[in-house]
C-alpha cells in the first residue's frame, strides 16, 4: 500500500525550471501545503504521485506552460511511543522500523513491561486500527505504540 501524506510530514517539492516554487514544505495541521502562486494545495490522504498530479494541474492554470512536477518525502512524520519505556515521547519515523525498533529507540523496556505485545494506534486517512500487535508489527509514520505494564 502506497504511503499517504498527513499533517508534519516534510516534503520536497521540486517544479523543474522554478526555482522560486521549488522547496521543502511541511504538510500543516489542516492537511495542506502553500506554494507560491497557487496557494494550499490538499496534501492530506494523498500519495506523493497524487500530490504531484494535483499541483501540475493547479499550475497550468495560467500560471507555469507545461509544468514538470517531483514530489518526495524528505521527513516522515514522527511516532509516538507511550507507557514502560526507559524514555517515553515522540521519536522521528525510520522506513521500514517495527515496534520493537521503536522501544529500542525510547531507551528499550522499563522493568516493569509487558515484553511480549504492544498495543498501537494508527489515525493515518483510511487506515485507523487501534489493537494488540506483536514486536515485530511494521510502524507507519504517526503511529501511537503503548507499551503496557506487566501484571506478575
Amino acid at each position: 500500500m502506497a504511503y499517504t501524506l498527513d499533517s508534519g510530514d516534510k516534503l520536497r517539492v521540486v517544479v523543474f525550471g522554478q526555482e522560486g516554487i521549488t522547496n521543502s514544505y511541511i504538510v500543516g495541521v489542516d492537511g495542506n501545503i502553500n506554494l507560491p502562486l497557487i496557494g494550499g494545495v490538499q496534501a492530506r490522504g494523498h500519495t506523493t504521485q497524487q500530490l504531484s498530479q494535483t499541483i501540475t494541474a493547479r499550475l497550468k492554470q495560467g500560471y507555469v506552460r507545461e509544468p514538470h512536477v517531483s514530489v518526495e518525502v524528505e521527513t516522515y512524520r514522527p511516532f509516538f511511543i507511550l507507557g514502560e519505556v526507559t524514555t517515553p515521547g515522540q521519536y522521528p519515523y525510520v522506513p521500514n522500523m517495527s515496534a520493537e525498533t521503536a522501544i529500542a529507540i525510547a531507551g528499550g523496556f522499563s522493568p516493569r513491561a509487558s515484553k511480549r505485545t504492544v498495543e498501537l494506534t494508527r489515525n493515518a486517512p483510511g487506515q485507523q486500527f487501534k489493537g494488540e500487535v506483536p514486536l515485530n508489527y511494521p510502524l507507519r509514520p504517526g503511529d501511537t505504540i503503548l507499551v503496557k505494564e506487566r501484571w506478575f
